[in-house]
């Protein structure tokens, strides 16, 4: 059974990956789909090109690893495509989002950092040349973020694991691409605050385009997918402009 993997897949671009799968990879038996939202994954088996089986549960506890592991471990699944989309983010200062809720911000690497870890550990052994990896990261991994930080550093840890991960992978034919979208429109700005910046504002972009180029990137083999001008933008500026400089002007 040739399968695809998405973690996240009750809402924005983990949605838009399972809708769009169908289209880029016509030779899929199932999507298997998870997240805590079962009535959100029901709905979307609904409009799903490409059979999907519900895997309901929170990526932050052990419950849920252990059933995927005895599925897998039960049906022995070709995994095809592994797509690591489940995370979230909160704005404000260190202190500020410690004094509102002092896990938010160690669940956040948990769900970030953690779980994407995890899944990509318990799917390898299932995968063989061909298959792809899809991890979620950020244009945010780039550069230190201030009032974004621990995000961000998630988010770097995401870009820095993908690609040491796709260059030990490369012997098996297994291309891992690391998605750096900036600001994109989906309910992540609902739990993550309000965003003051107006760069945010003016540089959001909506998630089909996002994920077909990601997808286009992920079959082309490529390590990196960047959505649009600006976020190329910010990652060449990024990478030749001092970091202590660039958070001079971000405070």
């Amino acid at each position: 059974m040739r399968i695809a993997v998405v973690t996240g897949a009750s809402s924005g671009m983990g949605r838009e990956f399972v809708l769009q799968l169908g289209y880029f990879y016509k030779n899929l038996d199932e999507i298997w789909v998870i997240a805590r939202r079962r009535e959100r994954l029901e709905e979307l088996s609904g409009i799903s090109r490409i059979p999907l089986r519900i895997i309901d549960g929170d990526l932050q506890k052990k419950k849920v690893y252990r059933r995927i592991h005895e599925i897998l471990t039960e049906e022995k699944p070709d995994i095809r495509m592994l797509i690591n989309s489940a995370g979230f983010g909160k704005s404000g200062t260190v202190t500020e989002i410690a004094r509102e809720n002092f896990r938010i911000q160690t669940d956040m690497v948990d769900l970030n950092c953690r779980a994407l870890t995890r899944m990509t550990l318990l799917c390898l052994p299932y995968m063989s040349r061909g298959s792809r990896i899809v991890n979620l990261a950020s244009a945010a991994a780039f550069c230190p973020q201030p009032s974004f930080a621990v995000y961000a550093a998630t988010k770097s840890y995401v870009l820095s694991f993908s690609r040491a991960l796709g260059a030990e992978l490369s012997g098996r034919e297994i291309p891992v691409t690391a998605v750096c979208p900036g600001p994109v429109d989906t309910e992540f700005f609902n739990v993550s605050g309000n965003q003051k910046n107006p760069w945010k504002k003016l540089t959001m972009v909506k998630a089909p385009v996002v994920v077909h180029q990601a997808l286009k990137d992920s079959r082309a083999g490529r390590s990196l997918s960047i959505y649009g001008l600006p976020m190329k933008a910010v990652r060449f500026v990024t990478g030749i402009v001092p970091h202590g400089l660039i958070l001079r002007f971000e405070k």
